[in-house]
């Protein structure tokens, strides 16, 4: 069955945006090895404010190769949107009702696993339905004061440690499974 992975970074003091939406702290190196998870993978799970600001993002004329090909392999997924709007996207699919089971639905199709990507709402649902199989948590090492949080949620969440990796840029990932 495929796992649904909550793969997203996060500054030292758990914000993963600052105050203002920034994401300039956030680092991303070839030897984090992102285009082997962005293999592992076949669809992504967006909110409708993240899929607005970063689900059809093109990279720039002054981008890197490396961005450019991230952002090729992204665009070349299959996206879900979850949103209370209802509408018409030819580059995604949007759920509007019933999220459960139709995470349940996919998450059962044939395929490769799924990369929640966010935003926080749509995260914090994930985790309160018991959803999310994989916790990827990219520890970057920034601390903002300030920002959106990591997780906003009402109940305590038990992870297992699965593993971690260490980058040289002092990033450290954490992969987490669902505890007890």
């Amino acid at each position: 069955m495929r796992k649904i992975i909550l793969n997203l970074a996060t500054t030292l003091d758990g914000f993963i945006e600052g105050a203002n939406g920034e994401l300039d702290w956030c680092i991303l190196e070839e030897d984090m090895h992102f285009d082997k998870f962005l293999e592992s993978i076949d669809t992504i799970f967006y909110g409708r404010v993240s899929y607005d600001l970063w689900g059809n993002y093109q990279p720039g004329p002054s981008a890197t190769d490396m961005e450019k090909q991230l952002s090729s392999a992204i665009q070349s997924k299959q996206k879900f949107v979850f949103s209370s709007q209802s509408r018409v996207d030819d580059k995604a699919t949007f759920i509007s009702a019933d999220v459960v089971a139709q995470v349940k639905k996919i998450k059962n199709q044939p395929g490769k696993d799924i990369w929640l990507y966010g935003g926080a709402k749509l995260i914090t649902t994930f985790i309160e339905n018991g959803l999310v199989d994989e916790y990827m948590i990219s520890v970057h090492p920034t601390a903002l004061g300030a920002g959106k949080p990591l997780f906003d949620i009402s109940a305590r969440l038990n992870l297992v440690l699965a593993g971690t990796k260490v980058f040289k840029s002092g990033v450290v990932q954490l992969i987490y499974t669902p505890g007890v």
